[in-house]
């Protein structure tokens, strides 16, 4: 019964629905409303918004880019020029690229060239289904190829929020993926341990249902989800990186992002907190301190009250 509902879990969390309504965050859920998630799973619609790529900047467009498989990303370019730096935005689980506009925004307004992806089985991009990072890497590598190839820049720059921290250590480590600097927010240590998290936040006992969902869930997509571990990727890393975390982030508390960070080699990487805050949006809690972050770290210009670059 125990492998029954784990996989069922498993399939609810990576399949995304097709319509209805979102299960609420566990720690905000009944304990009749436990029991239903239990038995029933988390019902979890497909991220879709429907935005203009003129809500990132007036000029912005919209690209396509092909993954191996036939899956189709769909992504927004807005591109200052050759002289620019480029940052690539990947977004977080079961969200979409339009939750990454205000850094989006903010990047832009300190004079780098933006490209904002959905990832597979989000917002505009094809499938229905999230592998909280695995699958998501092909997905990073094909953007970094489709921009080496198609926008001119400076500077590469990698940033993700939370799964898309894990693709990109991912995508550095199983696909050669080579930025010229990451900025990683809110990453979680092993896939393992992200499980156990939302069992904790239900207050449900941890073992052994989140090794079952584990298993499960990386079975349903030809995978070991014990070896999705961004902690190990991190040794891979050989850019500058920032590391960004929130101090009450009940997903990945920020002892699992520490553990990411000490296993970057070398001393070009920075570890940022920001107080009173949880796995949400750090430029939206704490936008001058992470603005601050972002230039000190990697040297941009601090952006003028218009939103232009200097």
């Amino acid at each position: 019964m125990l492998h029954v509902l784990a996989y069922r879990h498993a399939r609810a969390m990576l399949h995304y629905a097709s319509g209805g309504t979102r299960t609420a965050p566990p720690e905000t859920l009944s304990l009749l409303a436990k029991s239903r998630v239990l038995l029933a799973g988390v019902q979890i619609p497909r991220p879709e918004d429907n935005r203009p790529p003129t809500a990132l900047a007036p000029d912005a467009r919209s690209v396509g880019i092909l993954v191996s498989g036939g899956v189709a990303l769909c992504a927004w370019v807005a591109d200052r020029g050759p002289g620019a730096p480029l940052v690539i935005l990947f977004h977080g689980y079961s969200t979409e690229k339009n939750r990454l506009l205000l850094e989006a925004r903010e990047w832009h307004a300190l004079g780098a060239s933006i490209l904002l992806v959905d990832f597979r089985g989000s917002g505009q991009s094809s499938e229905s289904i999230t592998t909280l990072g695995w699958l998501e890497a092909e997905d990073v590598a094909a953007a970094v190829q489709y921009a080496q190839a198609r926008i001119p820049h400076s500077r590469l720059i990698l940033y993700g929020q939370s799964m898309g921290s894990a693709a990109i250590l991912r995508a550095v480590s199983a696909h050669g993926v080579a930025p010229d600097a990451v900025v990683l927010e809110s990453v979680f240590d092993t896939m393992l341990n992200a499980i156990r998290a939302r069992f904790r936040a239900m207050r449900l006992p941890v073992f052994p249902s989140a090794n079952l969902l584990a298993f499960w869930g990386g079975h349903q997509f030809g995978f070991n989800a014990f070896a999705h571990n961004p902690v190990d990727y991190a040794v891979s890393l050989r850019c500058p990186a920032l590391f960004l975390h929130g101090s009450d982030d009940p997903r990945a508390p920020v002892d699992q992002a520490r553990r990411v960070f000490e296993n970057v080699p070398g001393n070009r990487k920075t570890f940022v907190t920001f107080d009173g805050v949880g796995h949400a949006s750090y430029a939206a809690a704490h936008p001058v301190e992470w603005n601050t972050a972002v230039t000190e770290f990697l040297g941009l210009p601090a952006a003028d009250p218009q939103g232009d670059s200097p």
